[in-house]
């Protein structure tokens, strides 16, 4: 048995694996995306009061923190029967956003950037964030001024810049001060100076790339609201394979439409369509499933996007630029919700006094996909099930197909170069997974890829 290790592969959150499958003439036989880690928040959330979710969802995942405390705050919503007044709810949005400009300006600029401008065959000791700093000092200057606004957002409206606790059942703990508001505006106003200037490059990164590696024919879901790009509110939309819409849903409705299942070579669950069909999440199902985004610059960029990839794509590789789409949504709704002096209004929440529904759903779009808490309570309040479908276990199929097709095309006579091992990797992180999220793992977080020759 032959094996090839990678360890650790930089650029990715969590600790995953990947093994690579040889027959007697050296070809691929078989590969798959592993993920070995604990899942462990769904039961030790249980017996935890309903009304703490919020404050101990976010530690699942210092990335996506906010993800988790808006689902689990939206869920704590129907089960108290109380809607947040609509400051609460803007500032529910805002801090979602902030979320999507830390993230996705994370993810483009310092985690996919050095693989298209520095080049996927690059030496690792250069392909990485500070080899894209001497390449592009400006570029990372900018990329670290535009992440500072989004977690400044989410400290201001959050309380604190990671892990936030503000949002509870009924909306927000505290109002944005006028100060704060003016503070942030100034930095929205600058953010979306630098997405525009990065778009001259965003828009060109993936030309001479071959954006059929890794490509999976999938079914997408997203939430939309009436066909305009949406992250916190509105049904999410089912579309098929070819891009037909197969229907939406909302609450405790997504049981209707998805199922979980698991395989042996991975503790990370994998979510498909009843009927069997899989799907994908994230920046790519929801540029597929929208009309439109809904602010001027995104949807320029937007119509851009699609003269290239269509109006439905499949191209995994496309996740990186529908991701710049988003990010510079992001920054323009920031601007919009920052100029609304009724941001600063102090009526932030409706008093949530006792348990009105055993069962409540909080979905949100998170940066990397559809995001669903769901809980079931007893009549005191007291959390007596818990199920998290993150984004990355609704990936996770696509993933590991995308992985088996590039392994297929670069491993040659047995041996996996290392730059033929990145472009794998590429694949993998074009969907930005989160595998803390998926898993909620203790431990190491590197990812290692094996080549294994069958006996």
């Amino acid at each position: 048995m032959k094996e090839i290790a990678i360890n650790p592969v930089t650029r990715i959150e969590g600790h995953a694996g990947v093994r690579i499958y040889l027959n007697d003439r050296g070809d691929v036989d078989s590969a798959h995306f592993q993920v070995v880690e604990l899942r462990g928040f769904e039961k030790f959330l249980s017996g935890a009061a309903i009304e703490e979710a919020p404050r101990i969802t976010p530690r699942i995942c210092g990335i996506c923190p906010t993800s988790h405390h808006l689902a689990a705050a939206k869920a704590t919503d129907q089960i108290f029967g109380v809607e947040p007044p609509a400051t609460g709810k803007k500032l529910r949005e805002l801090l979602n956003i902030g979320q999507y400009i830390h993230s996705h300006s994370l993810h483009f600029f310092m985690l996919a950037a050095p693989d298209f401008l520095l080049g996927h065959d690059c030496p690792p000791e250069t392909r990485n964030v500070i080899g894209l700093a001497r390449h592009s000092p400006d570029l990372a200057k900018k990329a670290i001024a535009v992440r500072k606004f989004g977690q400044r957002l989410t400290e201001a409206i959050g309380g604190k810049p990671i892990h936030p606790s503000n949002a509870l059942p009924g909306g927000m703990s505290a109002p944005l001060t006028a100060a704060k508001r003016a503070e942030l505006a100034t930095m929205a106003d600058e953010a979306l100076r630098i997405a525009l200037e990065g778009w001259d490059i965003a828009h060109t990164l993936l030309d001479g790339v071959d954006t059929e590696f890794g490509a999976v024919r999938t079914g997408f879901m997203g939430m939309t609201n009436h066909g305009v790009y949406s992250t916190y509110d509105g049904p999410v939309a089912v579309l098929n394979g070819e891009g037909g819409r197969i229907g939406s849903f909302t609450g405790t409705d997504y049981t209707k439409f998805i199922e979980e299942y698991s395989e042996d070579w991975s503790y990370l669950k994998f979510v498909r369509l009843k009927g069997g069909e899989n799907y994908r999440v994230g920046p790519l199902a929801r540029l597929n499933v929208v009309e439109k985004m809904g602010t001027e610059h995104a949807d320029a960029a937007l119509a851009e996007y699609r003269e290239r990839f269509g109006t439905v794509s499949q191209a995994a590789l496309a996740y990186n630029l529908a991701r710049y789409v988003e990010f510079i949504a992001s920054c323009e709704l920031a601007v919009k919700l920052l100029s609304d002096s009724g941001i600063t209004g102090t009526d932030v929440r409706t008093p949530a006094v006792e348990v009105v529904n055993r069962r409540g759903v909080g979905i949100i779009e998170a940066p990397r996909g559809t995001l669903i808490h769901d809980y079931t309570v007893n009549d005191a309040g007291i959390i007596e099930r818990c199920n998290l479908i993150v984004a990355t276990c609704q990936n996770n199929y696509a993933i590991d197909r995308g992985v088996e097709d590039v392994a297929r095309r670069v491993v040659k006579n047995g041996a996996l170069s290392d730059g033929a091992a990145n472009q794998i990797e590429m694949v993998i992180r074009a969907y930005d997974p989160c595998i803390s999220c998926a898993t909620h793992a203790i431990g190491r977080m590197p990812m290692k890829i094996e080549l294994v020759r069958k006996a």
